[in-house]
C-alpha cells in the first residue's frame, strides 16, 4: 500500500495516497469529513484525459495516520508538501475540494508556487466559513459551535444527517443520488478519527484565509453550486473571486455542495477544460 511519511511533523505521520495515470499531474484533496474515496467520478476522467491523478486521505481519515494532535492549515499542509516533494510533482495542479481549499491556499502561503501550475477550488470554503461583521454571509458562531457539540456528543447521529445537508437531499423528491450514496458516505465518515474530525472542524471553522488570497498567484478555477446550503456560495466563491486576481468563475445553477457527486458531469467537464488552458 502506497504511504508517504511526514517526518518532520510533531507527531510522525503516514499518509496514504493513490496514483494512476501519467503526464501533468493532478492533487486531489478531499473535503470534511470524508476520504480520498469521494473523488470517484472524477479520477477515472483526469486519467482517461491523459493526467496523472494523485488522491490522497487527509491525515486523521481515511487509511492514513491519526496522530492526536497538529490538524491546523499548517500541518496539514506540510503533508501535502511532503506528498509533493516525495513524488518530485512539478508543475502540479491542486485541487481542493470543501475543507481542502484551505490546504491549497495554505500550500501556496507556506511553500510558494514553484512546483504548482494552477489551482481549482471547489466547494470550497475559501476565503472564510465563520460569520464576522466584515463577514454578515458567513454561518453564525452559535451554529458552529452547535456542530462541536454535536460531534461531542453523538459524532454518528450528526454525520447520519449531515450528508443529507452536504447533497440538499430530501425524500422523494427525484433526487441526484441514492440512499446508497448517503450511507456510503456514512460510513466513511464515521470511520474516521473522531478526534481528527473534530479538531479539522475548528480549522475550517475559524481559520480566516483572506489575508492569504494574495498568495494565490497561478491561474484558478473557482467552482461552486448556487443551491450550496453548507458552505453559502456569499461568503465563499464570491468572495474568493473578488480577491484572487487571475481566476474563472464558474456556478452550478442548482448545484448543493456535493456537487462532485450530484453534478460530475458539469464539474468534469469545467476542470478538464481548465486543465487543458
Amino acid at each position: 500500500m502506497p504511504f508517504i511519511t511526514n517526518s518532520k511533523a510533531k507527531e510522525q505521520v503516514d499518509i496514504f495516497y493513490e496514483d494512476y495515470g501519467s503526464g501533468q499531474p493532478v492533487i486531489l484533496i478531499h473535503g470534511w469529513p470524508l476520504s480520498r474515496k469521494s473523488w470517484e467520478q472524477q479520477v477515472w476522467k483526469i486519467v482517461e484525459e491523459g493526467y496523472r491523478c494523485i488522491s490522497y486521505d487527509r491525515r486523521g481519515f481515511g487509511t492514513s495516520s491519526s496522530p492526536w494532535d497538529s490538524y491546523d492549515y499548517s500541518a496539514l499542509a506540510s503533508d501535502l508538501n511532503t506528498l509533493i516533494e516525495e513524488l518530485d510533482l512539478k508543475n502540479a495542479v491542486i485541487v481542493g475540494f470543501s475543507m481542502g481549499g484551505g490546504e491549497v491556499v495554505r500550500y501556496l502561503t507556506d511553500y510558494g508556487s514553484t512546483r504548482i501550475a494552477k489551482v481549482a477550488l471547489i466547494s470550497s470554503i475559501i476565503p472564510l466559513v465563520k460569520q464576522k461583521p466584515d463577514n454578515p454571509a458567513g454561518v453564525p458562531e452559535d451554529a458552529l459551535d452547535g456542530i462541536i457539540g454535536a460531534l461531542q456528543k453523538d459524532r454518528a447521529g450528526f454525520l447520519k444527517e449531515f450528508s443529507k445537508g452536504f447533497y440538499n437531499f430530501k425524500e422523494n423528491e427525484g433526487e441526484r443520488i441514492s440512499q446508497a450514496q448517503l450511507d456510503y458516505d456514512f460510513t466513511i465518515a464515521s470511520f474516521a478519527s473522531p478526534r481528527a474530525t473534530i479538531q479539522t472542524a475548528l480549522a475550517w471553522m475559524h481559520t480566516d484565509f483572506r489575508p492569504e488570497l494574495k498568495n494565490v498567484t497561478v491561474p484558478t478555477l473557482i467552482v461552486h453550486g448556487d443551491a450550496d446550503a453548507t458552505v453559502p456560495i456569499e461568503t465563499s466563491a464570491k468572495q474568493a473571486a473578488e480577491g484572487i486576481e487571475d481566476n474563472i468563475f464558474k456556478i452550478i445553477k442548482g448545484a448543493p455542495h456535493g456537487l462532485n457527486v450530484t453534478h460530475p458531469d458539469e464539474l468534469n467537464e469545467l476542470l478538464i477544460s481548465f486543465l487543458k488552458k
